[in-house]
């Protein structure tokens, strides 16, 4: 259900797809039978006449991440992608919970500008200022840029996976239009 969740976002979006094949250092690995599978959805690999790279991998063993890793920057310079990081950041919510000892959580991918520790943020029908931020390894950093996923913590409530995210000027009006939506 999340691979195909995952290629109807990729279709709806139009943007080309990266498939990462993992757990490849396992004797039962079969690249042909994911090829095949995922054909059934559209997603035709390149030596195929396709357009999808299947990459390769094992996350365990740390195999074919350079790859993986190449593959993308590869697509994101056909795709000529370039964000801007100066400014007031705006995102997206990738995944939120409730944690008992720090209150609600969210995991946000910054799209463009710079998110910076102490902004005042809306996502969704929450809102509030950044009180802490975590990168991927849990280390507090003060800043994240463009494609940087970071937690953030000091939000009003759990907002929604997939709510935007937007640094707003004062947490008032960030207030009143988390109340009016």
């Amino acid at each position: 259900p999340q691979t195909i969740e995952a290629i109807q976002h990729a279709k709806a979006a139009q943007v080309p797809l990266v498939v990462a094949v993992n757990k490849i250092d396992k004797p039962e690995a079969d690249m042909d039978r994911v090829k095949n599978e995922l054909s059934q959805y559209g997603v035709m690999p390149e030596e195929w006449g396709g357009e999808a790279q299947f990459i390769p991998v094992s996350a365990k063993a740390g195999t074919g991440i350079d790859d993986l890793l190449n593959a993308i920057l590869l697509q994101a310079e056909v795709l000529e992608l370039k964000a801007v990081r100066k400014g007031m950041a705006s995102g997206a919510v990738i995944e939120s919970f409730l944690d008992k000892g720090r209150g609600p959580v969210a995991t946000v991918l910054v799209r463009e500008g710079t998110l910076h520790k102490g902004d005042i943020v809306l996502c969704g029908f929450e809102y509030g200022r950044v009180r802490a931020m975590r990168n991927e390894l849990g280390q507090e950093v003060l800043e994240a840029g463009p494609s940087i996923p970071v937690e953030i913590l000091g939000l009003s409530g759990v907002p929604a996976a997939g709510d935007e995210v937007t640094v707003v000027r004062d947490e008032k009006k960030a207030r009143e239009v988390a109340l009016y939506r």
